[in-house]
């Protein structure tokens, strides 16, 4: 039986996109007090989420003064964990960013644990852990954590009927992640060929079935995609609309910035009028989930990404330090502009500023 309690970002989830009875709330992370069971390195456990009051300053960016990462050592020796953002600090596209593996070389010297937590649900977590081995980076796949990942993870941890079916909107890591996991699934890549031929009295037929719509970055995004979502989120009673990020942008080459799974998301947002749950970031969803695997302390962690609205929110959601980096989607300027209300802990050019006791000057 699905859970009434959701786990979203910051985006308002109407009364439509839930079960029936359920009322309209604002989803920061899982909201209850049931027992579920979570996906957690080849085998689900059970953990016990506790429920969160809503406040209006639990949906509030925290707003203050950044500093510029003067003192590496400092903040280095100040926390346990370091989590990393991929796509714009450790690689653009396929290409290593520089000073990267010296950066991780020093800090598991030192004693920190490092997670990867990457928006990017194209790949599954073992299809990851090939990038990392190909780019000559050291990383198993137990400290990467995908958006594709998390689709799967949420789903097992509101016990998903397993007689239910997945339509995926989406490439092949969000396949594989709900094949791991025990999920029947159908849609993906294939759907990309598929075409619709409107003529008079032409009805498009879907699966009754299908219990949850996942939509992430799709490169073979079509219209029998948009419809067939539709139908099911509109017509199939209960069907669960799951984000796996609302990313504006991202980086599929290091030439420029590329229309990312927002843009997928947005066109189910509209044929719906339904917002998403967000599992990737800045949801809590796998801050909570990181937190309990591991048994760190919120405080003992620091997020490192290049934006705002994503990285450093989720850090900031999740209780943690924060640290934005430059080499990615955002800029100076934008982080200094009037109209910017995120503001991270620290803010400095590239991670391998990591390796000066004294961070350079951005």
């Amino acid at each position: 039986m699905l859970s009434r309690s959701v786990a979203s970002a910051v985006s308002p989830v109407s009364s439509s996109s839930l079960l029936p009875n359920s009322k309209p709330i604002f989803c920061l992370k899982t909201l209850s007090g049931y027992r579920s069971s979570s996906f957690c390195g080849g085998s689900f456990r059970k953990i016990n989420h506790k429920p969160l009051r809503m406040t209006s300053s639990n949906m509030t960016p925290r707003a203050m003064a950044t500093q510029q990462l003067e003192n590496a050592d400092q903040l280095i020796d100040s926390v346990e964990t370091f989590i990393f953002d991929c796509d714009g600090q450790i690689w653009k596209g396929d290409k290593l960013i520089e000073g990267v593996p010296e950066t991780l070389d020093m800090l598991r010297a030192k004693g920190k644990r490092l997670v990867f937590v990457t928006n990017n649900s194209t790949k599954s977590r073992k299809q990851y852990g090939k990038k990392f081995e190909t780019l000559g980076l050291n990383v198993n796949e137990e400290e990467i954590f995908a958006s594709s990942f998390a689709a799967a993870a949420y789903l097992q941890s509101i016990n998903f009927p397993k007689d239910k079916k997945v339509y995926v909107i989406g490439e092949e890591g969000i396949l594989k992640e709900l094949e791991l996991a025990g999920f029947q699934y159908l849609g993906g890549p294939d759907d990309g060929k598929r075409q619709i031929e409107l003529k008079p009295g032409f009805l498009m037929e879907h699966e009754h079935d299908v219990g949850a719509v996942v939509v992430g970055f799709d490169r073979y995004f079509n219209y029998y995609k948009i419809q067939y979502g539709t139908l099911c989120i509109r017509e199939n009673p209960g069907c669960l609309f799951i984000a796996t990020n609302r990313d504006a942008v991202t980086h599929l080459t290091d030439a420029q910035e590329w229309a990312g799974g927002g843009s997928m998301v947005g066109a189910l947002v509209g044929s719906t009028q339904r917002e998403p749950l967000v599992v990737g970031k800045p949801s809590t969803f796998m801050m909570d989930y990181l937190a309990d695997k591991f048994g760190i302390q919120k405080s003992q962690i620091c997020m490192v990404g290049d934006r705002l609205d994503t990285d450093i929110l989720f850090g900031q959601n999740g209780g943690c330090k924060t640290l934005l980096v430059l080499s990615g989607v955002t800029s100076i300027s934008m982080l200094e502009s009037p109209e910017n209300k995120i503001q991270p802990d620290f803010y400095t050019s590239k991670i391998s500023d990591f390796l000066s006791p004294k961070a350079a000057t951005v």
